[in-house]
């Protein structure tokens, strides 16, 4: 069993940073991809950024030039950076770990509230 523990989450002004992490109970590498993922009130959850274990990210349009996705691999904990927050950030953001041939596994969740 996995165990991934979101943290970071708050509230904050507009223009404002958020740094979220995400702790995975093993080795990350272990994963194919690990994803944070985010849903707003009476929307459905989606993408906001990837990273594989082999390093490479991706992003959803919306958050392109402001979010970053980083690891570290010695703590076992993905990081999102979110700068130049916007109110239609505000979310529930989830992190979500795919291993090569299991189910994926989904933290708790870690509320941002984005001000205007």
């Amino acid at each position: 069993q996995v165990q991934l523990v979101e943290s970071g989450g708050g509230l904050v002004q507009a223009g404002g940073s958020l740094r979220l992490s995400c702790a995975a109970s093993r080795n990350i590498f272990s994963f194919n991809t690990m994803n944070w993922y985010r849903q707003a009130p009476g929307k459905q959850r989606g993408l906001v950024a990837g990273i594989t274990s082999g390093g490479s990210t991706n992003y959803a349009d919306s958050v392109k030039g402001r979010f970053t996705i980083s690891r570290d691999t010695a703590k076992n904990t993905v990081y999102l950076q979110m700068n130049s927050l916007k109110p239609e950030d505000t979310a529930v953001y989830y992190c979500k770990a795919d291993p090569f041939r299991d189910r994926p596994y989904w933290g708790q969740g870690t509320q941002v509230t984005v001000s205007s």
